[in-house]
């Protein structure tokens, strides 16, 4: 026994995924999954591995090829992670396998946000303290699961992912953030959402930025627009509203500039719809940029490159009335699965988009 250890009698039984066992039986990156109550603590001992089988060795015979990789959430991929224990968030012990389990739980909610989208990517093949690159194109290397197609209107490429196995070779090239158009690749030019991002200055504190939230959320109920709420994963959230793809990008980038200006005129001193950092000096700057054609914002459910690896999040107006800051979700912390057994806030988010209608 080491020097410092006390032994405890074991009463609860938790469920751990971990990447190995160290030569003194210690194992490696763990992460918590959940409690047990359907297990005696009394009937749990250390598994050994069985004898192999002549399945297992016939198995043993295609190594090399790429064979489905269970994780956390239960999907499964045929991408093989190379340097699964590689941390992309050294700080918080966070690495490419943890981030794969965590798409892999989230993966029933996140797929409808990011199959078929022309994607933008984050990418920090060292980690997010080294260098970091935003692509929108193919590189040498790059796995045939990221599928390409050309853009119609100029010729240039755009990337995408039809299936589970494309988000883990996203993954395995080092994306740390998932950017997605608001539109589909068979539908370039109607856009399926409005997204309103807002983005503080420094010094605003989080209580304006969610009040300002609030503020959006009520003025949308007021047109009749249904509107829904993620945290960002940093210092502000993102107000979407869902829309039947029929509005053209001008006609929606319009709408979002004309209401973001409409907020400032209403109250100058807290908004502004001007990029520029001398408009922004102590408000919240809305952001309708992003509702521009090969524009995109952070997808639900991705993590980000930001300090405690954080999420961003879909969650609900009272959450958010009740206080939930925008960096509330570490990935695979306990809040974050605690929020994903919560019945989904963005179910219904295409049954109840409208046709934008400007007047």
């Amino acid at each position: 026994m080491g020097r410092g250890l006390v032994r405890v009698r074991p009463e609860l039984v938790g469920e751990v995924e971990f990447r190995s066992w160290t030569s003194d039986r210690i194992i490696r990156h763990a992460s918590f999954q959940r409690l047990r109550r359907d297990k005696p603590a009394e009937d749990v001992v250390q598994e050994t591995p069985g004898r192999k089988t002549g399945k297992a060795e016939s198995a043993k015979a295609g190594a090399g090829k790429a064979v489905p990789q269970a994780s956390a959430g239960g999907a499964s991929t045929s991408v093989k992670l190379s340097h699964p224990d590689k941390l992309l968030w050294p700080d918080e012990k966070v690495s490419k396998q943890d981030l794969l389990d965590h798409y892999a739980l989230v993966w029933p909610r996140m797929e409808p946000f990011v199959v078929n989208r022309p994607l933008s990517l984050v990418r920090a093949p060292d980690g997010v303290h080294g260098p970091r690159f935003f692509q929108k194109h193919a590189s040498p290397g790059m796995s045939d699961k990221i599928a390409r197609m050309k853009d119609p209107g100029d010729g240039e490429e755009i990337l995408f992912i039809r299936d589970f196995d494309g988000l883990a070779a996203l993954v395995q090239y080092g994306v740390v953030e998932v950017h997605i158009w608001g539109s589909t690749i068979d539908a370039l030019e109607t856009p399926d959402q409005i997204i309103f991002d807002l983005d503080p200055d420094e010094g605003v504190d989080a209580a304006a930025v969610r009040a300002a939230a609030l503020d959006i959320h009520a003025k949308l109920d007021e047109l009749s627009l249904p509107n829904l709420v993620k945290t960002s994963g940093g210092k502000g959230y993102h107000v979407l509203v869902p829309l039947k793809p029929s509005a053209d990008w001008e006609a929606v980038k319009g709408f979002a500039h004309d209401f973001a200006r409409a907020l400032e005129q209403g109250a100058p001193e807290h908004y502004t719809a001007t990029l520029s950092k001398k408009a922004r000096t102590g408000k919240i700057f809305v952001d309708y940029l992003r509702n521009g054609r090969g524009s995109t914002t952070v997808a639900p459910y991705s993590s980000r490159a930001k300090k405690g690896a954080t999420v961003s999040m879909p969650v609900t107006w009272p959450e958010i009335e009740a206080g939930m800051p925008p960096n509330a979700f570490p990935l695979g912390d306990a809040s974050t699965l605690a929020q994903l057994k919560k019945a989904d806030p963005w179910k219904d988010f295409f049954k109840l988009g409208k046709p934008l209608k400007r007047t």
